[in-house]
């Protein structure tokens, strides 16, 4: 292998972001594969994914297959002579014949501890189990859902109000230092990988729409981490008679007060909320087609009072 090893990359969201420009400080990125652009918006235009937006900023050639089980898309990727190729979020699985193309196989960034967390939303199921710590692990891939054998991790602190949207890119960019350490040493055989504990696994499946709706029954603490991890998508959100609320921000209420699960208290500008044990000090919400606000400015045009009750439907008025 020569002194900057060829590379291919498959990344999608930000999260991957710094994961490219990290190796391509030190490998020749022949590809970058990343998912076709999505349409977003309400005038549904076509949105560049930011690895796409990244790869044409570093001058990287990229392509963003819609289908990638296809002989002409194999013979692409040969084509570029990889020595290795490193997966970050990409989106898709990648099955035996592409995870094998390369000389020394796939490599995967994973934001999680390994074998803790495996799966398509392990930060928002770190949250939301209320661990913390988390970390980020590099793995060798084969065919099992992120089973491969991890040769490093780093672990981070999860503060008390991280949500997904803010402890993703300090784990980007703590996995993006410990890639351009790591990877070269894996690489000329410094480093081997070691088997997962098969036994220690979490699985973090992908998340729906339909896992931001609170439940008010369950303890403050379980519902605080609950918003956190839904924090920025899919959202947690409730209802209020016929009202859709979206809850961007809370935190257990400093206060003692005698709540039913999802009673509103409106005090001196400030909403909080009962849950099984506790309660919540709602900071940011909006309602459906409105902006965001906290709850000082949300309170203004809306005519809550106390006594009224949050619901996992909607109720006719």
């Amino acid at each position: 292998m020569s002194s900057r090893p060829c590379a291919l990359f498959f990344g999608t969201p930000a999260f991957a972001v710094p994961f490219l420009e990290a190796l391509h400080r030190f490998a020749d990125v022949r590809l970058v594969i990343s998912q076709p652009d999505k349409r977003v918006g309400r005038g549904m235009s076509y949105q560049p994914t930011a690895v796409k937006t990244c790869a044409e900023e570093l001058g990287l050639e990229f392509i963003q297959p819609a289908r990638i089980r296809q002989p002409e898309f194999y013979a692409q990727l040969r084509a570029t002579r990889p020595d290795f190729a490193l997966v970050v979020a990409y989106g898709r699985i990648l099955n035996a014949e592409l995870l094998t193309l390369p000389t020394h196989g796939c490599v995967n960034a994973h934001a999680s501890l390994l074998p803790r967390w495996r799966g398509a939303a392990p930060i928002q199921h770190a949250i939301w189990a209320g661990d913390k710590t988390t970390g980020v692990s590099l793995m060798h891939m084969e065919e099992g859902l992120d089973t491969g054998p991890v040769f490093a991790s780093q672990e981070l602190a999860i503060a008390a109000d991280d949500s997904a949207g803010s402890l993703a890119p300090r784990l980007a960019s703590l996995g993006a230092g410990l890639l351009h350490t790591a990877l070269p040493a894996w690489l000329a055989g410094e480093r081997p990988a070691v088997a997962q504990d098969d036994a220690l696994a979490t699985i973090a499946p992908k998340l729906s729409k339909q896992d931001g709706l609170i439940h008010w029954h369950r303890p403050a603490a379980v519902v605080h981490n609950h918003i956190r991890a839904m924090n920025p998508w899919p959202g947690a959100y409730t209802h209020l008679n016929d009202q859709w609320v979206k809850i961007h921000e809370a935190m257990p209420a400093e206060r003692e007060l005698s709540l039913l699960p999802g009673e509103l208290c409106i005090e001196q500008g400030r909403i909080y909320v009962g849950c099984a044990e506790g309660c919540l000090d709602i900071k940011t919400l909006q309602l459906r087609g409105k902006r965001r606000l906290d709850a000082l400015s949300f309170l203004s045009g809306v005519r809550w009072s106390s006594g009224l009750r949050f619901s996992a439907e909607p109720k006719e008025v």
